[in-house]
């Protein structure tokens, strides 16, 4: 089963409502798993980048700016990182780590989030190359949540849930041919290491 439900039908009341069924659904989710191939996962966000997407999301689809409640709830649900309780395979694209999102302080700030947190035990986190030869065309971001069994793809306009069995198999079997070319480690520490200090040279006003 597939269900869409548009994004300005979904935040009508504001983004914090929807933030609330974000972390249930992660509080459900013990092992779950992401990839985002552009930007860095929400579950990873400081609250300087959080507060520039949803801005964003609420200036862009003309819905109640609500974003200091929404960013709020985002920070709420990170604590599933530090609950001993979940653990997230992610697979972040190199891309995530330059995607300007709020100008150099942000980006720097975000940076330092991700070395600091990828050696969390709730976190398996990966850094796709760009340049890695990988097994599989290119393909948006998703998120594989509850018990395997929901597969989440946000598009421009709408949000999409897919539970058909063979559809989830078919994101699960992506997943794990993108996991086979990401850097772990200190490979990817490296890979953000490289990202931080582009930031740290980058000029603080654009």
């Amino acid at each position: 089963m597939t269900s869409l439900v548009p994004w300005q039908e979904r935040l009508s009341a504001g983004t914090e409502a929807v933030q609330d069924d974000v972390i249930r659904e992660y509080e459900r989710t013990k092992q779950g798993k992401a990839y985002v191939p552009n930007m860095v996962w929400g579950t990873l966000q400081t609250e300087g980048y959080a507060t520039v997407i949803l801005k964003q999301v609420v200036d862009f689809l003309g819905v109640p700016d609500d974003a200091p409640a929404g960013v709020a709830k985002r920070m709420e649900r990170q604590r599933v990182l530090y609950d001993g309780e979940h653990h997230y395979d992610v697979i972040l694209g190199e891309q995530a780590l330059y995607t300007n999102i709020g100008g150099p302080e942000v980006m720097r700030a975000q940076a330092d989030r991700l070395l600091r947190d990828i050696d969390l035990p709730s976190l398996t986190l990966g850094i796709l190359p760009a340049t890695a030869r990988v097994s599989m065309f290119p393909v948006p971001g998703f998120g594989i949540f509850g018990d395997g069994d929901t597969v989440n793809v946000e598009l421009v306009s709408t949000g999409v849930d897919i539970t058909d069995a063979s559809e989830v198999a078919l994101h699960q079997k992506a997943f794990a041919l993108l996991r086979e070319k990401a850097a772990y480690g200190d490979a990817a520490k490296d890979l953000l290491r490289k990202a931080q200090s582009f930031w740290d040279s980058a000029p603080l006003q654009e």
